[in-house]
């Protein structure tokens, strides 16, 4: 999270919460700004889709998810909003899948024109924090050298405007799925303006829970509930004391649902997600 200023020689730290994460597709972005100012927090985490349904209502059409020009006019109004409810904007999210892609390749084009848009639209709705989720595709490089000169590129790009990126690790991820894994491309891309995302259900989804088993808990190679609940302990304790406080960009508090059925271990053909990637999506708790 980020810290205001000191208070009786303690941190306070604004609370926010994800757009994306309260009320039903039918709650427009303005009812839900209202609820969470309501609710006494301090701000949001923009989502990009919220933005894209509020510029479609706003402009009386569907505005597409790469109308950048219309985009940025609804960030402006969105950040009108947010001031009008004493909120701030913590952070535009999520960023994904830009890492890793070949060089010359045409996603790689469309993933660094995405990222010059995003900066664009952190401008208008005035936030200097992007998340940046940990590529999930299947395609991208599986070179960690590779996937560093790309991120380091993206801070490179939003250090010009005075920005700053917060990479989260996605327990479904690619090549980084673990909150060590983004600690290292963290560590060697070495810019002052990037730190870590760190979020509840990302560490303990990946780290302990599997949602393709009846018990909710990872059983591949025969692990016990008690080496599990031990090892997951320890990545917790080297987490607390290898990570520099000021490297925490942002922490989100986060969890999902266990299933009653379990899901199978394939990917879907429709969305691309893969198991872990689906539980995030479709079965997190909502207020």
């Amino acid at each position: 999270m980020a810290s205001l200023p000191r208070t009786s020689n303690r941190v306070r730290h604004p609370v926010a919460l994800a757009s994306c994460s309260i009320g039903l597709p039918r709650h427009t972005l303005h009812q839900k700004i209202e609820a969470i100012r309501e609710a006494g927090f301090d701000g949001i985490e923009l989502s990009y889709p919220d933005l894209q349904a509020f510029a479609s209502r706003s402009c009386g059409r569907d505005i597409a998810e790469d109308d950048y020009e219309s985009l940025c006019e609804a960030g402006k109004a969105v950040r009108r909003m947010c001031a009008g409810h004493n909120l701030k904007i913590l952070v535009l999210q999520p960023f994904s899948n830009f890492e890793g892609w070949p060089e010359g390749s045409r996603q790689r084009r469309d993933a660094f024109a995405r990222a010059e848009a995003w900066i664009d639209i952190m401008d208008a709705v005035g936030t200097d924090l992007l998340q940046v989720g940990s590529s999930d595709s299947p395609d991208m490089a599986q070179d960690v050298d590779r996937i560093v000169a790309d991120i380091t590129q993206l801070a490179d790009m939003l250090a010009a405007r005075g920005f700053r990126l917060a990479y989260e690790n996605w327990c479904w991820a690619t090549c980084a799925p673990r909150w060590k894994d983004i600690w290292d491309i963290v560590k060697k891309v070495n810019r002052p303006n990037i730190g870590l995302c760190l979020d509840t259900f990302q560490t303990a989804g990946g780290e302990w829970g599997d949602p393709t088993t009846k018990s909710g808990r990872i059983e591949a190679g025969g692990v016990t509930p008690e080496e599990l609940s031990k090892a997951y302990t320890a990545s917790l304790e080297e987490l607390s004391k290898t990570l520099p406080g000021q490297k925490i960009y942002f922490l989100q508090i986060s969890d999902a649902y266990r299933l009653e059925t379990p899901m199978n271990s394939t990917t879907t053909p429709d969305s691309g997600l893969r198991p872990r990637g689906r539980w995030s999506h479709d079965h997190r708790p909502l207020p």
